[in-house]
């Protein structure tokens, strides 16, 4: 039987350890550089800004949204610094290419982090021309994913209905908002505690290992529904 996926009008990606695999380990590149940001700004040694780093994530739901509130913090040299990474540990995807080619319905980019960082690691996976927008955290007014209120945002700002949408996420807590919005719900196993949250939840409505190869599927299912 053909998914009903297939059909949806809207599809919102997240990007980071979703468009690309975990396995390139590009948060480690962004939380040493978290760490470091706040050692310098604040004049403190690494463990101790590690500790802060890590409390604002926490209690504010990003390290940023932290700094923001308690310190005033402008947020674009933060989001400059952090995302200033080596994304040459990303390899182009040519079959997600193709399978982006063959899926049908508008196509965004939800991510906590910045545009910038979203279109960086879109060019170089070879994506970026099948995304209408990426709504970051600035378009999201800084309230990080999962604040609801974010995800009214994204859907008014859009126009879409969440009844004809399909949510893709690597972190667990992140498809409950989406899910009680009216979205459907994909979340991709990578390994990490923040994918295994949702075990037995239902706010998941499909679970997968890998992307690209259950897009692909996905599409060629229709395609052979059609033939």
């Amino acid at each position: 039987m053909q998914s009903p996926l297939i059909n949806a009008k809207h599809w919102v990606f997240d990007l980071d350890n979703t468009l690309y695999p975990s396995r390139c380990n590009l948060f480690h590149q962004v939380d040493m550089r978290m760490r470091k940001f706040i050692a310098e700004h604040f004049k403190i040694g690494l463990d101790e800004a590690f500790k802060l780093q890590k409390r604002y994530f926490r209690e504010y739901g990003t390290t940023l949204n932290g700094l923001m509130q308690v310190h005033g913090m402008a947020p674009e040299p933060f989001l400059d610094y952090v995302h200033d990474i080596d994304v040459s540990v990303i390899e182009p995807s040519p079959a997600l290419d193709q399978a982006l080619t063959k899926l049908a319905g508008r196509k965004m980019i939800y991510t906590n982090g910045s545009f910038a960082h979203a279109e960086r690691i879109t060019n170089r996976l070879g994506i970026r021309h099948h995304f209408d927008d990426i709504f970051d955290i600035i378009a999201a007014d800084f309230q990080p994913k999962p604040d609801e209120s974010a995800y009214h945002s994204l859907l008014s700002k859009y126009g879409i209905d969440p009844l004809e949408t399909v949510m893709v996420e690597d972190v667990a807590r992140n498809l409950e908002p989406a899910k009680r919005l009216g979205m459907a719900t994909v979340l991709i196993h990578t390994g990490h505690r923040w994918s295994e949250d949702a075990d037995g939840a239902d706010y998941v409505d499909h679970r997968i290992e890998d992307l690209t190869i259950w897009l692909s599927a996905l599409v060629e299912e229709k395609t052979d529904s059609i033939a």
